[in-house]
Order: structure tokens, then C-alpha cells, then sequence
């Protein structure tokens, strides 16, 4: 399987960066680098947009992140509405910015802008992985 399995939805079977899921259930969340440029990418790519070089490799994305936005959703696209409501952010996390959600453990009063994140690979229903926001 690849990357069918990433998400609550998946819209995409396979990719050039079907290793992202293999490293969700490994415990890890990762990103791509061009070793022609060293520019990073999250989502993953197998091919940077930058210099047009094929020749990446894996990073492991550490933290803490930094929260820059985040939303609660009341109302969801088709395949999600058993999931509200949630959060969706966007976090800094060194020169890489990820977007995903937050953990439901976190009470959107304790949400600040600034405060200090980790990202965390999640085992969801039917062998599915995906990743959300922490406190750190």
C-alpha cells in the first residue's frame, strides 16, 4: 500500500513520495531536501521546483515548531464532517512551514500564537497515519 493510506481521505494512490507514509509508521514525520540547492519541502517532494534536480533526500522534521495561524472548523468538505469540529494550523518549524491540525487534546483557549508545537505522527481508523500539532 502507499499513499492511500495517508489522511482520513485520501485523494492520491500512489506518489513519487510514498516513503512519507513508510516514515508516519515509523514514528517519524518528515520532509525532502535538495542536495543540488538544499532548498526544503514539506509536503515532501521527489523533484524540487527550485533548481528542477530529482536528487533529494529525507529530513526528519524536528521541533519545537512555532504556531503562526490556526482555525477552528465548524463546517468540513465531503468525507470529513464525522471529524467536527477541528482545528487546522500552520506552524514554523526551521525553514519549513507545515500546515495539518491540531491535536483534539488542545482547548482552542490554550491555542496562542507563538506558542511552542512538535508535529506527531497519528495512527487513524483502517490502518490509516497522518500527523497533527502537539504542545510542546
Amino acid at each position: 500500500m502507499g499513499f492511500e493510506r495517508f489522511g482520513t481521505v485520501s485523494f492520491t494512490a500512489q506518489t513519487k513520495v510514498d516513503k512519507f507514509v513508510d516514515l508516519l509508521d515509523e514514528g517519524k514525520v518528515a520532509g525532502t531536501k535538495c542536495k543540488s540547492c538544499g532548498k526544503t519541502y514539506f509536503p515532501p517532494r521527489a523533484d524540487c521546483s527550485n533548481c528542477l534536480s530529482s536528487d533529494m533526500e529525507w529530513f526528519e522534521i524536528s521541533g519545537p515548531g512555532k504556531l503562526i495561524s490556526f482555525s477552528t472548523l465548524m463546517y468540513a468538505p465531503t468525507g470529513f464532517e464525522d471529524d467536527l469540529p477541528y482545528t487546522i494550523a500552520l506552524a514554523q518549524f526551521g525553514d519549513v512551514k507545515i500546515f495539518g491540525r491540531m491535536s483534539k487534546d488542545l482547548k482552542e483557549e490554550d491555542m496562542k500564537i507563538g506558542m511552542d508545537l512538535q508535529v506527531v505522527p497519528v495512527k487513524l481508523r483502517g490502518e490509516r497515519v497522518a500527523y497533527e500539532f502537539k504542545k510542546a
